[in-house]
């Protein structure tokens, strides 16, 4: 019994310590999870038997399904081509783009599995625990690029705003979806992610999505990552052993 509690101090400690610096900034490096959200809040607005269809729900956060979850319908920020897209997506029937293979791309990565974040002194990369290409984050104090090649996960720079990591992302595909829900995003959507370590083992994390083209106003979501002491990222490749596709329509 000692022992067993002495194990969970020297845990409770290491979780719960101070943060970890390199070259005087907080180091982000470790594996991270976004906050689990409880199957409690899903009941509000999901049928029990979906739940029970997508045991995966233990392993998501909301803002995976909606990134409007936390904000009344009506108040939802659509334009009306952003509402008719979220619509059209509906009725196509097509499930979120990761059931297909594809990248879950921004913010889907952050809210599904884990991921791991490497920091070095002139860039951050981040591994996906959900098979979406690596992100580099670089810290060398360049610009965005004026004409970003549109990918999965955007071309993304960083800078510290004292202890929080400010990151911006632009040159976005529209092939994408935001969330589970359906609502679109376009090739001229800015993300910014603001990153700050509070302690070893927690992270409060930002992201503001700004796309003019579907939603009347920027918009933002914010969770906690904690850390993952014991994990590493898995190799994983979705389409080895896949059987889904075959039953799409």
């Amino acid at each position: 019994m000692l022992i067993a509690a002495a194990a969970v101090c020297v845990e409770a400690q290491a979780v719960n310590g101070p943060v970890p610096r390199l070259n005087g900034k907080p180091d982000l490096s470790g594996v991270w999870q976004a906050e689990r959200t409880p199957l409690r809040e899903y009941l509000k607005f999901v049928p029990p038997e979906q739940i029970a269809l997508q045991p995966d729900f233990n392993d998501i956060n909301k803002y995976m399904i909606n990134v409007f979850w936390d904000i009344n319908p009506q108040d939802w920020p659509l334009n009306p081509e952003g509402a008719r897209l979220t619509e059209q997506q509906q009725k196509s029937g097509r499930d979120f783009q990761a059931a297909y293979c594809l990248p879950g791309s921004l913010p889907a990565a952050i809210m599904v599995m884990n991921f791991k974040m490497i920091q070095a002194p002139k860039e951050i990369v981040v591994i996906s625990g959900n098979g979406d290409p690596a992100r580099q984050i670089y810290t060398d104090g360049r610009r965005l690029p004026k004409e970003p090649n549109p990918g999965w996960m955007g071309s993304s720079v960083g800078r510290w705003d004292g202890d929080t990591l400010v990151v911006e992302t632009t040159g976005f595909t529209e092939k994408a979806r935001l969330d589970a829900f359906g609502h679109p995003r376009s090739e001229t959507m800015r993300v910014t992610e603001r990153y700050h370590r509070r302690d070893a083992g927690h992270m409060d994390l930002e992201i503001t999505i700004d796309d003019a083209k579907y939603y009347t106003r920027p918009f933002s979501i914010k969770t906690v990552l904690n850390l993952m002491p014991n994990d590493d990222v898995p190799e994983y490749v979705c389409t080895e052993n896949e059987k889904d596709n075959a039953h799409f329509r």
